[in-house]
């Protein structure tokens, strides 16, 4: 699912100047379908995609909320979370400073500057940038293949999204449940096949996993991405939901996706 936009293209919208200024030449803006947020994209790099969509509705975020997003990429899970939920604050931190940039630029260009803020960082150093227990909740749709798996893109920006190239997946664990406060939430979105993996991990990092979904994209194929949201220092108790299909038998989104994607 990475790697294409779900956006629709703002292909003939009137873009004020002051928007105009804070786009590269080969950006585009794209519209989130949500309380008029838009995102600034590059089409021939690292694009978000459906996973960060459903991570952004899927996680528990209230509104009195402190929320960081590890690896943020463009920023999405930010600007959903914050058009879904509005928490007090929400921080994305990401290692690669041309990606922290377009965030930056796409949250300023949607005059959100006092409610979200990018950080250009590596994850594994956020405990020392924000200290332990400085959030609610953490997000994370991180890279999903070992090194050790699959081969390599060629394009730098595009092996730390998709392959554990910056970080590995107990990194990612390790570092968001001692981000969260006691009973602070951690929510994730990653592949079935790794499904064992995250839980384990979550487990030996105290993150108690209380939230369980698959994700399919029509009836009679397997589930090929799992969203999981787990608790810290809590009692054990998971709940699995029911199954979410991305596709009707007619082809389109599903009644439940268009939901999502929305409202």
């Amino acid at each position: 699912m990475r790697g294409g936009s779900v956006a629709a293209i703002m292909s003939g919208m009137n873009i004020d100047e002051e928007r105009k200024a804070l786009l590269h030449e080969y950006e585009r803006l794209d519209d989130l379908q949500r309380s008029g947020l838009v995102i600034i994209q590059n089409p021939a790099g690292f694009r978000f995609s459906m996973d960060a969509v459903l991570l952004s509705e899927f996680a528990t975020v209230r509104r009195r909320d402190k929320v960081i997003d590890l690896g943020t990429g463009t920023g999405v899970i930010p600007l959903l979370v914050w058009a879904r939920r509005q928490p007090v604050e929400i921080v994305g931190i990401e290692i690669l400073e041309e990606m922290a940039d377009m965030a930056s630029r796409s949250v300023k260009i949607n005059d959100l500057s006092g409610k979200i803020r990018i950080v250009h960082g590596d994850l594994r150093d956020a405990l020392d940038v924000f200290g332990a227990g400085s959030f609610d909740v953490a997000l994370s749709n991180p890279p999903y293949i070992r090194v050790d798996q699959g081969t390599l893109s060629p394009e730098g920006h595009l092996s730390v999204a998709k392959h554990e190239v910056s970080c590995t997946l107990e990194d990612v664990v390790n570092v968001a449940a001692r981000l969260v406060k006691p009973k602070g939430r951690v929510a994730m979105v990653h592949r079935t096949s790794r499904l064992v993996d995250l839980l384990a991990a979550m487990r030996g990092a105290h993150l108690e996993p209380k939230r369980l979904r698959l994700v399919q994209a029509r009836a009679g194929t397997p589930p090929m991405m799992v969203l999981v949201e787990a608790a810290k220092d809590v009692k054990a108790g998971l709940e699995v939901m029911p199954t979410l299909m991305l596709y009707g038998e007619d082809g389109e989104y599903s009644k439940e996706t268009k939901e999502i994607y929305f409202g």
